[in-house]
Parts: C-alpha cells; sequence; structure tokens
C-alpha cells in the first residue's frame, strides 16, 4: 500500500499496441475487416519501430491501436516478440505521476517524458523490477500518456 495518497488519476485505456512482423497483414485485420481507421504513421530508428496509428471511437472514448513491425528484425527492442507489446494509460497529470510513483519504487524504461507516436507526452513503466525498483509492469511494458484537457474533462 502506498504511503500517501496517489496525486494522479488513471482515466482510461489510450492505446493497446500490437507487434508483428508483418504490418499489412496486421492492417488487412483492423483496417479491412474491423473497419478501423487509420490515423497516422510513425517510424523511429532509435525504438527500431514501423508504426501505424489506428483509431476507434470518437473524442474522450476514442482508443488508438498500433499496429507495429520492426525496422529491423534482428535489432532491438523487439516490437514484434510480444505480439500485444504494450498498453497505454491516459494520466491526468503524468510529470506528477512519474515523480509519485517514482518515489513508491515503480521503475520507469530508459527515456523519461518524451513526445510518443501520436503527439502526446508518455513514458514507460518497465515491465521488470530490480533492487533499486522493485515495482515494475510483470511483464507487461506500460505506457502512461498525458491526457489532454478535453479527455480529463471528458473522463475526469
Amino acid at each position: 500500500m502506498a504511503s500517501e495518497q496517489r496525486p494522479f488519476r488513471v482515466l482510461g485505456i489510450q492505446q493497446v499496441a500490437i507487434g508483428g512482423t508483418d504490418k499489412q497483414r496486421m492492417k488487412r485485420l483492423w483496417v479491412d475487416m474491423l473497419g478501423l481507421t487509420q490515423t497516422g504513421t510513425f517510424q523511429s530508428e532509435r525504438e527500431n519501430v514501423d508504426e501505424d496509428i489506428l483509431a476507434m471511437g470518437q473524442g474522450a472514448h476514442k482508443v488508438e491501436v498500433d499496429i507495429m513491425q520492426p525496422l529491423d528484425i534482428d535489432r532491438k527492442p523487439a516490437v514484434h516478440t510480444t505480439p500485444l507489446n504494450h498498453i497505454g494509460l491516459w494520466i491526468d497529470d503524468l510529470p506528477l505521476a512519474v515523480q509519485w510513483l517514482t518515489a513508491q519504487g515503480v521503475r520507469f524504461a530508459p527515456g523519461g517524458i518524451r513526445q510518443g507516436a501520436a503527439g502526446y507526452d508518455i513514458c514507460f513503466l518497465h515491465p521488470k523490477s530490480n533492487d533499486e525498483f522493485p515495482i515494475a509492469g510483470e511483464g507487461v511494458l506500460i505506457e502512461l500518456v498525458q491526457a489532454p484537457a478535453e479527455v480529463i474533462a471528458a473522463l475526469g
């Protein structure tokens, strides 16, 4: 149990990221068969990712589905090795959440708070704990996403 009251709120699911070796095959299911709309693309050499950003729902109920393949299948990070790559959560105050969670012993992945593929400030909770930070995602990479004002108002 946390020693002090949590100074931030998780507002809802912002995204689900799915990794594979062939983005076009994933797109056939998610866009052609299920009807999601592609809203963008993202590539990063540093993160070894070629990503299509899809969406379902509207406004505060919009959920992003990112389909990702590695730029280089032999490099890390290997976005395709865990098909459900990560889940993203809307956070009402990301800097405060990171500060508080770190003080509670939560381990974050390298990179700190930065702009993510969809333009929101993001950071990641590490999937594995260590001696210094005994709380982590227990095998799941979790992305914390700064919610924009309209999402905070609608979900908060």
